[in-house]
Order: structure tokens, then C-alpha cells, then sequence
């Protein structure tokens, strides 16, 4: 199979309870990250990279913002056959929504069979990484695998927040077990302080998904779900194959970043991972032009820092400063600014994520917060400065201490 037509399905129907509030008016995958980008960015960015130009992404949940940055973004060129194209839930097995990330795809069969092709490959819609998925097709047409699953590793202790890949060890490209968030978890024969997590993403040969996704339809005491079910199937009848990301070589990543991945599903890991993009040699570098991640910003002014008197001088260090953003005698540090910021007179923004179009009144102070769209802190108001006035307000703080602020809110103390 020296060239294997290729469709790819995105799973973007993720509700994202655990990040509310910012999930509270759009999906997860819409949820903006890194300055100008939606988390689905970087998921659709690897396969279009990876020159998979045939891509459907199954919705759900509050799915309106994903499908205008979908419309708006990812046009591809419809004269060579190529599209993004967003798939809501349609109920074409019966009166309900999807049942699981295995349901979804088995409720849109009729795009595979139109599709016709000879290799699916399937990802998540809300983790950060950069992945070409070429030459994990290539390892799955190597293996002879019916399934495989791409695996990340993570450290021992942490294996009970995964699905966890045990390796057969008569053959390395092969799973001999798959268990789901074990404590008793063995490392790997390489490194025993090791396990290989399920990073979500599959590469299966067409007509086994198809039969497997129509049994397990059938099946009443199924969850319906492509990890614990699916490859669960798949590794019963020793058809699993498993691709370690160590693996995977992007071109222009460096040591520091080749091997990066992020689940952001929770608000202390978003915050995380937007930290790790803003070092002066970050974890993860957005600056790769060999494997670019694709947004949809256009038209925006440069960012803008103004005054430079005694005391109230313009400027930001260690961040990320989108277009259209203004700094106008404020202090930045640590800290994302999405498009449309405006920070005012002897602010100070400090380790924190602003979404598009919040506005910091002049002497107010914000720390170790992610604030949502629109939002507004009045003058010389504080956030993310004393925890029990923010709880009190009826804001979000995390386990380690970061203030989460909901999207259109007026802050004043």
C-alpha cells in the first residue's frame, strides 16, 4: 500500500465539564489557547502537516464557535477534493446523541463508505503536540495491524490517570494488554519507571473498524467508547498494534520539544500549558515554520506599547503578545495576551492568560489568572491576589492556586 487514501476524524464533541468555566458557552476544543489559537488548531494543523487533506470533525457539544472557526479557518481547496468539514450529530441510528467517541464515528459510517478509503486515522480535538501522522500510518502498513494506538510516555506514578498500553514482549509493535487507569501498573522493559499512555490518537485499516464499530454497536453492555472498547476488541483478538511517539520525528522540532504532549483537560494543566510556550527556550516552540500550526487571525493591527516616563512605562517580558493588543504603561510578565487586550495605565499582569478583548483599568492588578473573553477589571480592582475575596466573588480557583474568571465579567472591588 505505497500510497493509501486517507480520511481523518477529528472527535471534537467533548463536553470539557473539568475546565469550566471556560467551557461553559462553547466545546472544549474551542476553548482559545496559546495567544491566537483554539485547541483544535493543533489536531487539525498535524494532519493537514502530515498531507491528509480529507478531514471531518464530529461535534456536539455546544459546538457553534467550533463550527464558525472551522468555516471561517480550514478551507481547503474544494477544485483538488480537499476539506475540513465540520459533522454535527445527526441521529442516523436512532433518537439519541452519541453515546461515546466509538458511537460517533459508528453514527457516521456513511461518510467512510462515501470516502471509500483505505486507512482511517482518528485523533482527539483537544490536546497540544505536534505529531506527523504519516509516519505513524507507515508503521501500522509495517506492523500489519488491523488497529494501532499511538502511546506517550508518562511517568509510573501517573499511570492511573491513563489508559494504560502494556507492550507484548515477544513483539514490540504489537499491545499484549490494555488496561484502563491501573495503580498496579509496570513500567516499561526500557524504562522501568515508565508506563505508554494512550495519547487518543488511532490509525486502523478501513474494513476492521467498520466490522468493529458495527459489533460493538450491537454490543447492550458496550460504553461505546474507542479506548475501552474498541482497541479493548482489537487486543482481545491480537490485531493492536502500538506506535511509540518517541518515534515520531517532526521536522524542525529540537530535543527540548520533540516529544511533547499535553492533555489540557483540566484548568491547572491549560494553565500549564500555556506556561510552557512562553520560555525564553520553551517546552513547546510555536515558532517551528517546518510544521507551522495554522490559525485564522487576519487583520489585526501589531501589538502597541506605549509611554515611556518616569513610572509608567509600556512593556512585557517572558510573554506572548498577540495583534491588536495595547500596552499602554502597564507591566506585563509571564503572561498570554489573546487579540484585543487592552492594559492601561500602572496595571501590572503577572503569570496569567487573557483571552480575547479583556480590558485591565489603570492600577488594577492581576496574578496567576486565566480571564475569558471580554472581560473587564476595573480600575485599581485585583484578581488572582487574595483567594477568598475571588471564591467569594464566585470565581474559580484551581488546586494550585489560579483564578478563573468567566467570560463577559466586570470585576470591582
Amino acid at each position: 500500500m505505497a500510497d493509501p487514501r486517507v480520511l481523518s476524524i477529528v472527535l471534537a464533541g467533548g463536553e470539557g465539564k473539568r475546565l469550566m468555566p471556560l467551557t461553559a458557552q462553547r466545546a472544549k476544543p474551542a476553548v482559545p489557547f496559546g495567544w491566537i489559537y483554539r485547541l483544535i488548531d493543533f489536531a487539525l494543523s498535524n494532519i493537514i502537516n502530515s498531507n491528509y487533506l480529507r478531514v471531518v470533525v464530529l461535534t456536539q457539544y455546544k459546538s457553534h464557535s467550533l463550527d464558525r472557526h472551522i468555516a471561517k479557518t480550514w478551507q481547503l481547496s474544494k477544485q483538488l477534493g480537499n476539506y475540513v468539514a465540520p459533522v454535527p450529530a445527526q441521529q442516523r441510528v436512532g433518537k439519541h446523541w452519541y453515546l461515546g467517541s466509538a458511537d460517533a464515528i459508528f453514527q457516521c459510517l456513511n461518510i467512510i463508505e462515501d470516502e471509500r478509503p483505505d486507512i482511517v486515522v482518528i485523533t482527539g480535538a483537544d490536546h497540544v503536540y505536534r505529531m506527523d501522522f504519516s509516519q505513524m500510518v507507515d508503521a501500522h502498513i509495517e506492523s500489519g495491524a488491523a488497529f494501532t494506538v499511538a502511546g506517550i510516555r508518562q511517568p509510573l506514578a501517573l499511570a492511573d490517570q491513563f489508559g494504560v498500553i502494556e507492550v507484548d514482549p515477544n513483539q514490540s509493535d504489537k499491545i499484549g494488554a490494555w488496561r484502563e487507569k491501573p495503580t498496579d501498573a509496570v513500567g516499561l522493559a526500557d524504562s522501568p519507571d515508565e508506563v505508554l499512555a494512550s495519547m487518543g490518537n488511532y490509525v486502523a485499516s478501513t474494513g476492521p473498524l467498520v466490522e468493529a464499530l458495527k459489533r460493538d454497536a450491537e454490543d447492550p453492555n458496550s460504553r461505546h467508547d474507542m479506548g475501552g472498547d474498541i482497541v479493548t476488541a482489537f487486543v482481545e483478538r491480537g490485531e493492536a498494534g502500538v506506535y511509540d511517539f518517541l518515534r515520531n520525528d517532526v521536522p524542525g522540532s529540537t530535543d527540548r520539544d520533540r516529544d511533547y504532549w499535553r492533555d489540557v483537560g483540566t484548568l491547572d494543566a491549560y494553565y500549564e500549558a500555556n506556561q510552557d510556550i512562553i520560555s525564553i527556550s520553551p517546552v513547546f516552540n510555536l515558532y517551528n515554520d517546518q510544521w507551522p500550526v495554522y490559525t485564522g487571525y487576519t487583520g489585526l493591527p501589531p501589538a502597541k506599547f506605549v509611554h515611556s516616563e518616569a513610572g509608567r512605562v509600556g512593556q512585557a517580558s517572558d510573554s506572548l503578545v498577540s495583534p491588536g493588543v495595547i500596552v499602554s504603561g502597564a507591566t506585563v510578565t509571564g503572561s498570554v495576551l489573546s487579540p484585543g487586550v487592552r492594559c492601561n495605565s500602572w496595571s501590572t499582569v503577572s503569570e496569567s492568560v487573557l483571552l480575547d478583548d479583556v480590558e485591565i483599568g489603570r492600577h488594577a492588578q492581576v496574578h496567576r489568572a486565566i480571564l475569558d473573553k471580554n472581560v473587564t477589571v476595573k480600575e485599581r480592582s485585583r484578581v488572582g491576589i487574595d483567594r477568598e475575596q475571588d471564591l467569594a466573588r464566585g470565581f474559580t480557583v484551581t488546586e494550585s492556586g489560579v483564578t478563573v474568571v468567566p467570560k463577559g465579567a466586570v470585576i470591582e472591588d
